[in-house]
């Protein structure tokens, strides 16, 4: 079972998702946890604190994501790889639509606040790092590259399905497509 601190978060993640940044309040988020009023806000002194909070949270929730997703363990091939990411964009734009609305809601923000960039900015590198090792172990020639190349399409691909979506949405085709082209394959090896 979750602890208070964590029920706090996510239920600002979940306030994120729904409501945007407007509705993230630390009373908020105390009657959405089901908390005592002042629980959130003694975790989380600050709205800063809780939004940075929040994003390590986003960052914590994305790894379970994609070990939910079929992928528990590193990828031994391309095809495993490219199926794990297949099975995290379906999540992430179905059954957690909403964690996902929330994690663009705050980088949409950061866009006109600058405090936001540090705390995205390290999720991303912890994303970005984490891809280079899964790269890497698969025979990348440019691992850092491609795992920067890869989050900047999957985000795009998602933010898309979140924003516009298309009905019949299969997001395996393109993510082979780009792993072809990092790895200098045919797709249809893939």
């Amino acid at each position: 079972m979750a602890g208070n601190r964590d029920r706090a978060l996510d239920a600002a993640i979940d306030l994120l998702g729904a409501r945007g940044l407007r509705g993230l309040t630390h009373r908020g988020v105390d009657a959405a946890a089901d908390l005592p009023q002042g629980s959130t806000s003694n975790y989380f002194r600050t709205r800063d604190a809780l939004v940075a909070a929040v994003l390590d949270r986003l960052v914590e929730r994305d790894r379970r994501a994609w070990e939910e997703s079929g992928a528990a363990r590193l990828p031994a091939t391309l095809a495993e790889l490219a199926d794990g990411l297949t099975g995290y964009v379906l999540l992430a734009t179905g059954p957690d639509r909403v964690r996902t609305t929330a994690r663009f809601t705050l980088f949409t923000a950061a866009a006109t606040d600058p405090s936001l960039a540090g705390p995205i900015g390290r999720g991303r590198t912890e994303l970005v790092n984490w891809g280079t090792t899964m790269l890497a172990m698969l025979g990348s020639p440019d691992p850092g590259g491609h795992a920067r190349v890869l989050v900047d399409y999957l985000d795009g691909m998602i933010l898309h399905q979140l924003t516009t979506p298309a009905p019949e949405f299969d997001p395996r085709p393109g993510i082979v497509t780009v792993l072809a082209a990092f790895f200098g394959t045919a797709s249809g090896r893939i």
